[in-house]
């Protein structure tokens, strides 16, 4: 018998339905077929251990690692969303996955998503912003005492035996200065930098920004130029997004301009600061230390200039990971699934 076949399909939920229907002269057979939505994850090794059922729970589940570009091309050819970290995502890797329709990306930055291809393409792109605020605040502190504590040396004093075998009760080589009554300068008084803002009030001390997008915003605090909060701050918080206005913001003159007692921190994006210009600076007392949790290539180089300094005990370094505190990657996790459920 001769049957006539037509296909159809239906989305329920995050399950797609497909029909096949056979129709012949004097009956009609329907074939249901259930397909649940492709979810794949190109780098989910940026996410350390954090559990993914948030996200699994939602379609068929696949991750991986890391991938490197031609990997990429291959793993995302049946894929319907996709989620990446730091995965370039460019139209060629697009073109591979004719049925993608949604790319969520695993942190607040979009730098490595082409989103004109991706508009073209009909495909929706979202991004998860604020679930890392409190993390990154705590770690700006955490480097920022640090420097300010010599928390290393006085570590190492007790540790390495110099404490008990010194005589007196104290070591006073290395007085710290208190923070009450210093200013932060703080460049990008964004959610992050407005929090950064706070807890310095709560030390005691006077804030002031520079508004790197010329808006000036804020009005809780006094905004200047940025060779002013150079010159005047005590501590420089960087806490901007990269882009055209940013890309070199920091060099040889800017750090020349601050004070020699001050200390330099970007936990926002790396290429606003110079880095050979800072390992210079810091190394030759122009200011007197960084924190930096942020790089111009990541990860850092072995031959970058900052690996190189005279005097590592000057500067704090951490492998941008102040994002990633055990709340906050929970909080990512939930705002992917949540793009998921609404957007695909």
């Amino acid at each position: 018998m001769y049957y006539t076949k037509l296909r159809r399909s239906l989305k329920i939920g995050n399950s797609q339905i497909k029909f096949l229907i056979l129709k012949g002269e004097n009956d009609i057979i329907l074939k249901i077929l259930v397909t649940e939505m492709k979810i794949v994850f190109l780098d989910a090794s940026t996410l350390g251990s954090t559990p993914m059922e948030e996200i699994s729970s939602l379609g068929e589940f696949v991750s991986y690692p890391v991938s490197t570009p031609e990997q990429a091309r291959q793993r995302v050819s049946d894929c319907e969303v996709l989620i990446i970290n730091k995965v370039k995502v460019d139209a060629a890797l697009m073109d591979c996955a004719p049925k993608l329709r949604l790319i969520c990306e695993a942190a607040t930055g979009v730098n490595n998503i082409d989103l004109e291809a991706a508009q073209e393409r009909g495909i929706k792109v979202r991004n998860v912003a604020g679930y890392s605020t409190d993390a990154v605040v705590q770690a700006s502190f955490t480097h920022l005492l640090s420097i300010l504590g010599s928390a290393a040396y006085f570590d190492r004093f007790v540790k390495d035996g110099s404490y008990s075998r010194c005589g007196i009760f104290t070591d006073v080589s290395r007085p710290f200065p208190e923070m009450a009554g210093k200013t932060m300068g703080i460049i990008g008084m964004g959610n992050i930098g407005s929090r950064v803002a706070k807890v310095a009030q709560a030390f005691g001390m006077k804030v002031v920004y520079y508004s790197t997008s010329g808006t000036s915003h804020c009005k809780e605090y006094p905004s200047l130029s940025l060779e002013e909060l150079l010159a005047e701050s005590d501590v420089v918080s960087i806490h901007a997004p990269l882009n055209e206005r940013t890309l070199n913001l920091i060099g040889e003159a800017e750090l020349g301009r601050m004070k020699p007692s001050a200390v330099l921190l970007n936990l926002g994006r790396g290429g606003i600061v110079n880095e050979a210009a800072l390992a210079k600076a810091v190394d030759e007392g122009i200011i007197a230390g960084a924190g930096l949790d942020v790089y111009t290539v990541e990860p850092l180089p072995e031959d970058n200039p900052l690996m190189k300094v005279r005097h590592p005990e000057r500067f704090s370094f951490s492998p941008h990971s102040a994002w990633a505190s055990r709340e906050a990657l929970l909080r990512l996790v939930a705002g992917v699934a949540k793009n998921i459920r609404e957007n695909a």
